[in-house]
């Protein structure tokens, strides 16, 4: 999806929102437990009642690969539902070395045909790089995460630069 269309979406729906697809079998209501695909089933309810606000779905790749291959089937099914013109995020955060980023960014792009992904990006610009050659393509980089733990590395010491201002700055010059 081009910016364009974002922008096109943000500006007709009059929002910004992007809707997190994180089915958690545990907490699912009993009688989508009971459906024969649970995930998909709880995601198609979510997306028909959230699709006329929202511009963007966003499933956390996790919940799905924990399930194995009826998890990444479920996710398939949901991406058919997503309509077309939707921006759609693999929340995946991944971040390895070059040759394994490259076959993680075709599957995202190509085989699910995400319009972006989330990246790790603290290996460096050769873990974030295949990512980046697909044209029309998102990447979007972890710089400062929300969770508690963030204070442990990306906030940095005391008087020091915080980390996540570094990789920020320095993933700027990697586009």
């Amino acid at each position: 999806m081009t910016p364009h269309k974002l922008y096109e979406q943000i500006l007709s729906k009059r929002s910004f929102l992007c809707v997190g697809l994180d089915p958690d079998l545990r907490r699912l209501p009993p009688d989508v437990v009971r459906h024969p695909d649970p995930i998909f089933e709880f995601n198609r309810r979510i997306i028909e009642a959230t699709a006329p606000y929202a511009v963007a779905f966003k499933p956390n790749l996790a919940f799905y690969e924990a399930q194995g291959a009826a998890g990444w089937e479920s996710l398939r099914k949901t991406l058919e539902v997503i309509p077309p013109e939707m921006f759609t995020i693999a929340d995946a955060k991944r971040g390895d070395i070059g040759n394994t980023s490259r076959l993680y960014a075709r599957t995202f792009f190509e085989t699910y045909d995400f319009d972006a992904v989330t990246v790790a990006p603290y290996m460096g610009k050769d873990s974030v790089g295949p990512f980046l050659e697909f044209p029309d393509k998102w990447v979007f980089l972890l710089g400062l995460t929300s969770n508690p733990g963030a204070q442990d590395f990306q906030h940095y010491g005391p008087g020091e630069e915080p980390l996540y201002l570094r990789v920020i700055r320095t993933a700027q010059s990697w586009a």
